[in-house]
């Protein structure tokens, strides 16, 4: 049975109680604050509805992940990355990064990235939580990601190119600075064909539950409640570019 979450307190049913249809779908209600926000983030959960629905919180099983020293980077990629005349920055247009990747693309009309989810998530980068690396070729932005950094995890939510594998672009450069900085797991949330091409795999949720428990410090188990903590980056995205 879905779980339906009061405007407060913070309350989340255990992951493990997330239906199997739809696949990992575990709560409803709740708020796009950023103490909500980094609560979910911090066990697993994260939002996912489209216009006209209740805020949705999900945590399927299995877990995409990339960690950053598996990442895979192919040879027309290194070829890409050295001569493509690519100038990359973090955290220097975050709202357009927001909206690049709402835009419209493979004939879908609509988006989950709502305005309230770039209001929710704008609030979250103001306060140093949610970051972005930016792609730019002639001064135009051309590919990004962007997502939720705690600790030594990064909760990827979406990526964009508008020219040839600009999004892989930054998450390479995301990979890097993490590995050099102490960052140890890429959040990918669901399976695609386009992030395992890039090393990514699937883990089983308890598993990642259990990454985020030993280096969060969540709370093991049950209702979990509260007033959460963010815990700032384990790497520093002013490295994105600098070289």
């Amino acid at each position: 049975m879905l779980s339906w979450l009061p405007d407060h307190p913070i309350a989340f049913p255990p992951p493990a109680a997330a239906l199997d249809d739809p696949a990992g779908l575990l709560a409803a209600g709740g708020a796009l604050t950023p103490a909500w926000l980094v609560a979910a983030y911090r066990r697993g959960i994260f939002p996912w509805f489209s216009d006209g629905q209740p805020i949705l919180w999900w945590s399927p099983d299995p877990r995409l992940v990339l960690f950053p020293e598996e990442i895979r980077i192919r040879r027309s990629l290194r070829k890409r990355l050295r001569h493509a005349g690519f100038r990359i920055t973090a955290d220097r247009a975050f709202a357009e990064v927001m909206v690049s990747c709402a835009a419209p693309r493979d004939g879908q009309p609509g988006t989950w990235i709502t305005a309230d989810m770039q209001a929710a998530y704008g609030r979250l980068h103001r306060l140093g939580i949610a970051h972005s690396v930016e792609v730019w070729r002639h001064e135009r932005l051309v590919g990004g990601l962007y997502g939720v950094a705690l600790g030594p995890v990064f909760f990827g939510e979406s990526m964009f190119s508008w020219v040839p594998d600009a999004s892989k672009v930054a998450l390479v450069h995301l990979a890097a600075a993490m590995q050099a900085g102490g960052g140890r797991l890429i959040d990918c949330q669901v399976h695609t064909p386009h992030l395992a091409s890039l090393g990514a795999r699937d883990i089983a949720r308890p598993a990642f539950i259990g990454y985020l428990e030993e280096w969060l410090g969540n709370p093991p188990g049950g209702v979990q409640s509260g007033h959460d903590v963010a815990i700032a980056p384990a790497w520093s995205f002013e490295t994105i570019g600098a070289d």
